[in-house]
């Protein structure tokens, strides 16, 4: 796919639209955080576009309706598009402030991939005028913001932009100001979280907090656009090493035959030690993703979370290698027969319906492959198995009926769903517990 791609046909009109005038903000991209912080926002009567590429959003969104799951979100989405506050379109239109909050992946070779972010930037170029602010929301690498400014300025030669140390006015004003929300709880966050924004320049950052204050009831700290790109990245590069350094625990407690979960509960009775809860791995489009912008852009420097991020890679080979003994020691005991592998969640963290880069995910997708097995999938907050789990050997069912007809249980999610489970269900069965959901 080409930059090109993935812009749209400027001249394609809003599903739903009350006036052509300018809008007070233009959101590129309907994802976790777009499609909340445009909710959020109209109702702090701010006229909001919602703009995305997917039409199948764009229509979910224009009947009041949303396409992924986050408390809240429905009846502050409905509130704005019935009072008329919160339009959606697959292509901007003219906006006193333009919000890009597209997804920043990495290559494979954990390099940043910016094409999103570029795209959305040269899809806002051509309904800029003079006095307007462009804000990054998207994670990205440091210095992205600098770059996708660049790009707005050879996309508008006829308008001006900042450079970092130039005190002059810019026709447009550029700034960067992360996310940092917690999913299930995004649409409180996003209102009573602090802010951190950076500016091109320093008239940029003012601006952008400016607004911001429209509808942020936390802080909003001013700084320049490296700073702020740099802060996200050591916020989540700071909660990687935590959990790599619990994940690593788990496995040396292994090694020496050591209950990981009691040894966690110990240790955390000193004073100063906050030891966090081992897991199969580390998912979701910040924490597994983010501090490899880091180490991509930094690589002698950023050593210990490298390695972080090594270990938190490896624990879903740990974890499977767990499962594979499981199930030959089921088919020594029964013949060889057909395994039945009951696994306990795919999402990347508890109670939400977000799968990406969710460790979960890949394990049952290694587990699927297992020759002789059948998989029993429990994940109570989706409808329908990801494209990569559809299979002649693997199902979406209840979590009582997975257990129930399961050889070997696999804990992957500790969603509160799993919590009511009695133990006496699993008496018989091989479990391989990876959240100490049943300690």
């Amino acid at each position: 796919m080409t930059t090109l791609d993935l812009i749209p046909d400027a001249s394609e009109d809003a599903v739903s639209s009350t006036e052509t005038s300018t809008y007070d903000a233009c959101v590129i991209g309907l994802g976790y955080i777009g499609l909340p912080t445009a909710a959020i926002a109209a109702q702090r009567s701010i006229r909001v576009l919602g703009v995305d590429i997917d039409a199948r959003v764009v229509d979910a969104v224009s009947r009041g309706t949303i396409h992924i799951e986050e408390p809240g979100l429905a009846e502050q989405v409905a509130r704005a598009v019935e009072r008329k506050m919160l339009d959606v379109a697959r292509a901007p239109q003219p906006a006193s402030v333009f919000l890009i909050a597209v997804p920043t992946p990495f290559k494979d070779d954990h390099s940043p991939d910016l094409r999103y972010v570029e795209s959305a930037a040269l899809s806002v170029a051509p309904v800029l005028k003079k006095g307007d602010l462009v804000v990054l929301e998207s994670t990205c690498p440091v210095g992205a913001t600098e770059q996708m400014c660049e790009s707005l300025a050879r996309a508008r030669p006829d308008l001006t932009f900042p450079k970092k140390g130039d005190s002059a006015t810019p026709d447009v004003f550029v700034a960067y100001c992360p996310e940092r929300v917690l999913p299930g709880r995004t649409c409180i966050e996003l209102v009573k979280n602090d802010r951190v924004i950076g500016g091109i320049t320093p008239a940029c950052a003012h601006r952008a907090a400016a607004f911001y204050r429209r509808f942020v009831e936390g802080d909003c700290a001013v700084t320049d656009a490296r700073t702020a790109e740099l802060c996200k990245l050591s916020e989540n590069s700071f909660r990687d090493v935590n959990i790599a350094f619990a994940n690593e625990l788990s496995l040396v407690a292994a090694r020496f035959g050591v209950d990981v979960w009691s040894l966690i509960r110990l240790a955390n009775r000193h004073p100063r030690v906050n030891i966090l809860e081992p897991g199969p791995g580390v998912g979701g489009h910040c924490i597994a993703v983010d501090p490899w912008f880091i180490v991509s852009g930094a690589p002698d420097e950023s050593r210990l979370i490298r390695t972080a991020r090594e270990v938190n890679d490896y624990k879903p080979q740990w974890v499977l290698e767990k499962v594979r003994r499981a199930i030959s020691g089921h088919r020594v005991k029964h013949g060889g027969e057909t395994a039945r592998i009951a696994v306990l969640g795919l999402t990347f963290k508890p109670d939400v319906d977000d799968l990406r880069e969710s460790p979960a995910v890949a394990i049952a997708d290694a587990l699927m492959r297992e020759p002789g097995c059948e998989l029993l999938i429990a994940e109570p907050h989706i409808e329908t198995l990801p494209d990569e789990l559809q299979g002649p050997n693997a199902w979406l069912v209840q979590p009582e009926a997975a257990i129930a007809m399961a050889d070997v249980c696999v804990v992957l999610v500790k969603h509160r769903a799993f919590q009511s489970i009695e133990l006496a269900a699993l008496t018989g069965k091989t479990i391989v517990d990876t959240k100490g959901l049943w300690q």
